[in-house]
């Protein structure tokens, strides 16, 4: 059984190449879903799905984030897995 994460991350994470981080990390760890910049210009939207201990692994690197980006927060909520989801890429 798969799990969820949805995430909000918040801080200088936009213009910064944090989608494309996200994406390598979340394929490296085998994850499936999407990363999607907010539309309020100061936060990313994580979806992705996969083993418990590998979306735990992408959490704690959406809280460093990459070099030049600056994470003030991130807001996670765990649900059990949907399914439906292939590949990791980036939405809107």
């Amino acid at each position: 059984m798969s799990t969820r994460l949805h995430a909000i991350v918040s801080g200088h994470v936009q213009m910064v190449g944090f989608r494309f981080f996200v994406i390598d990390e979340a394929r490296r760890l085998g994850l499936a879903g999407w990363v999607s910049n907010g539309g309020d210009g100061r936060t990313v939207e994580v979806v992705a799905e996969g083993p418990e201990a590998s979306l735990r692994a992408l959490e704690a690197a959406l809280r460093e984030g990459p070099r030049h980006a600056r994470v003030d927060g991130v807001e996670a909520t765990w649900s059990d897995g949907g399914g439906g989801l292939q590949g990791f890429d980036v939405r809107g």
